[in-house]
């Protein structure tokens, strides 16, 4: 008996030699982090994008207009551009909507309204997905061959890998004086029979971004 328990034990040594070690566990590739926000050019996603605004009329009648047609980029260089078709125009009234084309902005020799501003991409290299940062941001607004200048802080949100989104801390002021647009206004006022309506306006917008 003993000697068959010393032959037994001696076959477990041997098998156990035998087999050797254990592989070492294949290591799992390591997740590919996001690609730069500056590494690519961005269109702008018109569908999830808003430009809104909020006229005065006779002291207290506020109301809430938009444009329905926007078209912009971000070039990789942080050149970027905003175009807003005019015609798009949206008060909530039609025969509004028909003057504020044919009177004030005069679509048919002014079809859009263009954005342009230069950003800085190295503030913006190292935004990541979920992180957002606030940024000041001047533009230049061309509307009807006039140029104004605007200066404004905007927050800037990295969604996902490919999409960006762009909104202001506070409404942006825009005044008819900055277009040249003041003696089209007072049509305006003459026509609706009210006594005043508000040459400054507050902007508010949403612009959307995805990878190009």
């Amino acid at each position: 008996m003993r000697s068959l328990r010393y032959l037994s034990f001696a076959a477990c040594l041997a098998l156990a030699a035998c087999a050797g070690p254990e592989p070492a566990p294949t290591p799992t590739d390591a997740p590919t982090a996001p690609a730069a926000v500056t590494e690519a050019a961005w269109t702008l996603d018109p569908a999830a994008s808003r430009l809104t605004y909020v006229s005065i009329k006779a002291g207290e009648i506020a109301e809430a207009n938009r444009f329905d047609r926007l078209a912009g980029s971000v070039a990789a260089d942080g050149t970027a551009s905003l175009a807003i078709d005019l015609a798009s125009v949206n008060t909530g009234a039609d025969l509004r909507d028909e003057r504020m084309r044919d009177i004030f902005f005069q679509v048919a020799d002014n079809p859009q309204a263009n954005v342009t501003a230069q950003l800085d991409p190295a503030a913006f290299a190292g935004l990541a997905v979920g992180q957002a940062l606030v940024r000041p941001l001047k533009a230049s607004v061309t509307i009807k061959g006039a140029t104004g200048e605007v200066a404004t802080e905007v927050l800037v949100t990295r969604v996902s890998e490919d999409r960006v989104t762009v909104v202001p801390t506070a409404p942006v002021i825009v005044s008819t004086d900055m277009f040249g647009l003041t003696d089209e206004l007072g049509e305006l006022r003459a026509m609706a029979e009210l006594p005043s309506i508000s040459p400054a306006v507050p902007v508010s917008f949403i612009l959307a971004f995805t990878r190009a």
